[in-house]
């Protein structure tokens, strides 16, 4: 067990999120207060109406997310905004999100497992987004595009979309897990062949191949399961918590 104020100061130091911005009215930190002390954690990708019932369902204290409740102006306590505060406060449930700070973490950062998971190390970074230089991770790789998205495949649960603007043989990629199709141009600057990300717009099709690089979309959701797991594990193991993971795949 452990008290929640112990917890939450270790996470905004660990991850850094007094220093690191991000998208404006993203709120990093504790995003709703609860009870103490804090046996067990569920980690989650998105703070939703299923993964806040399933924490409550599981006697968790803590829901740790890397999408939160709030992403800009103060919400309306109505609707669906009303129905997912009363069920943590029924529960008497904490929400701690960490967004940009977990995807460009060093040791638990979606972008850092990503490529580790693909058998890639990081090279470098690259790249700018809200204010923050070096979101994407770039790694040497030395392997076909096919050969690539397979691994993608193997990591990620299922086969990416792949846009082939760029050589098939793959020398530098880049990756920015999430929504980061607007990041094409960036990887093409930096000198990079292959950029992978989650998701992307319709025009980033034409982006990746009047700019000659590979780009593949291998799932916003799927892409960034590996940070929050890696948080949730490393918060069990240091304060002795049980944890667990909601798994609510979108399929986008």
């Amino acid at each position: 067990m452990a008290d929640l104020r112990e917890i939450v100061e270790y996470l905004d130091e660990y991850l850094d999120v007094a220093s690191i911005p991000d998208a404006p009215g993203a709120r990093n930190g504790l995003q709703v207060d609860g009870r103490s002390p804090v046996e067990r954690v569920c980690a989650a990708v998105d703070a939703t109406q299923a993964t806040i019932d399933a924490a409550a369902r599981e006697g968790a204290q803590l829901l740790l997310v890397h999408h939160g409740l709030f992403w800009g102006d103060p919400l309306p306590v109505v609707g669906r905004t009303y129905r997912r505060l009363k069920a943590l406060f029924d529960a008497d449930v904490a929400v701690y999100a960490a967004h940009l700070p977990l995807d460009v973490h060093p040791e638990v950062g979606n972008n850092v497992l990503l490529s580790r998971g693909l058998g890639l190390e990081g090279e470098g970074r690259f790249g700018a987004w809200a204010g923050f230089e070096g979101v994407g991770v770039w790694c040497a790789a030395d392997l076909s595009l096919d050969a690539l998205a397979e691994r993608v495949r193997d990591v990620c649960g299922e086969a990416p979309r792949v846009i082939p603007g760029g050589p098939p043989h793959v020398r530098r990629v880049g990756i920015v897990t999430g929504g980061a199709g607007s990041l094409i141009a960036a990887a093409h600057d930096a000198g990079l062949d292959t950029f992978l990300t989650g998701e992307g717009a319709h025009h980033t099709f034409h982006d990746a191949v009047e700019l000659g690089i590979n780009v593949m979309y291998a799932g916003h959701y799927a892409t960034e399961t590996l940070g929050v797991k890696a948080l949730a594990a490393r918060l069990a193991d240091r304060f002795d918590l049980a944890w667990g993971f909601v798994d609510r795949p979108t399929g986008l």
